[in-house]
């Protein structure tokens, strides 16, 4: 059962990505931090739609850390972007 799920998850995953890099390409917006951004929010929908209902297996227990991975990437490109919106005096 652990070896379908995390085969499902895998799965999910890997099309989220090459959907989301078929999008952003169609709509000519494809940079790496959007990508970043889109991936991470798949990989955290995958990580929820695959959850077990009881016991979780120890693969997922180490997802953990690429959560907190991604997260502390995520708040990286938000402080970048929200530093380039503000004026330069203010920083």
């Amino acid at each position: 059962m652990a070896t379908r799920q995390r085969q499902q998850f895998i799965y999910g995953h890997l099309m989220w990505v090459l959907g989301t890099i078929l999008v952003l390409t169609l709509l000519d917006a494809l940079t790496l931090e959007l990508f970043f951004v889109v991936s991470l929010i798949g990989f955290l929908v995958t990580v929820e739609l695959v959850a077990p209902q009881a016991v979780s297996p120890r693969w997922r227990r180490r997802l953990w850390w690429l959560i907190g991975l991604g997260l502390v990437g995520f708040a990286y490109v938000v402080i970048k972007r929200i530093l380039e919106i503000l004026p330069p005096g203010l920083v």
